[in-house]
């Protein structure tokens, strides 16, 4: 059984196209217009082992806010959509990953109640080329939105922007993967007392 999201997302300000395969071997082909964006999107696909596609054309003539924040939307709904009924998943993931001297901590649960916790240091570099640092949370945001999960992410510390970031994107990645795959003790069931996720 093939766990595949595909979204498509058009609006004046962005056309977005996703494909996931949350049992791939971290295939990716990502394209948005915003290098270090991609840079993450690249990360989150070959740390997670997620076969990701992400086309994006947006108004970057204006900024790169709707491209970034309407990708993470479509991300986070192919993200759903693949993980179908969730029978047989572990569903909780976290992992711990060092960048040079920044520290990721995420820990993820596949839900299906949308909950943010994010921190990382303040007074980090406003901008990664194009990039937004502002942007990370808000990219955590619109895919916590779509996909449905509850999701920590914790920088206790680091210094360069390029490091805070990057090693939250490949926390991510890792902690999502730990929690969507198939735990073999649990074939077809739930993870969860009430029945549904």
């Amino acid at each position: 059984m093939t766990r595949i999201g595909r979204v498509e997302r058009a609006t004046k300000e962005t056309s977005v196209l996703v494909e996931i395969d949350l049992d791939g071997t971290g295939t990716v082909d990502v394209s948005t217009g915003v290098g270090f964006y991609d840079h993450m999107l690249d990360q989150l696909g070959r740390h997670g082992l997620f076969d990701l596609t992400v086309k994006t054309e947006g108004d970057l003539h204006i900024d790169t806010h709707h491209t970034i924040e309407d990708t993470a939307l479509a991300l986070g709904a192919a993200f759903k959509q693949a993980l179908g009924d969730k029978k047989g998943i572990y569903r909780f993931g976290n992992c711990t990953v060092p960048l040079d001297e920044s520290l990721a901590q995420v820990t993820v649960d596949l839900s299906g109640r949308p909950y943010l916790v994010h921190t990382e240091p303040e007074n980090i570099a406003p901008m990664i080329g194009s990039y937004d640092t502002t942007m990370t949370r808000h990219i955590l945001e619109s895919f916590v939105a779509q996909a449905q999960v509850a999701l920590h992410v914790h920088v206790p510390y680091g210094r360069n922007a390029h490091h805070i970031v990057e090693c939250q994107f490949k926390a991510l990645a890792r902690a999502l993967r730990y929690a969507s795959e198939h735990d073999p003790r649990a074939a077809g069931i739930i993870p969860s007392t009430k029945g549904a996720l």
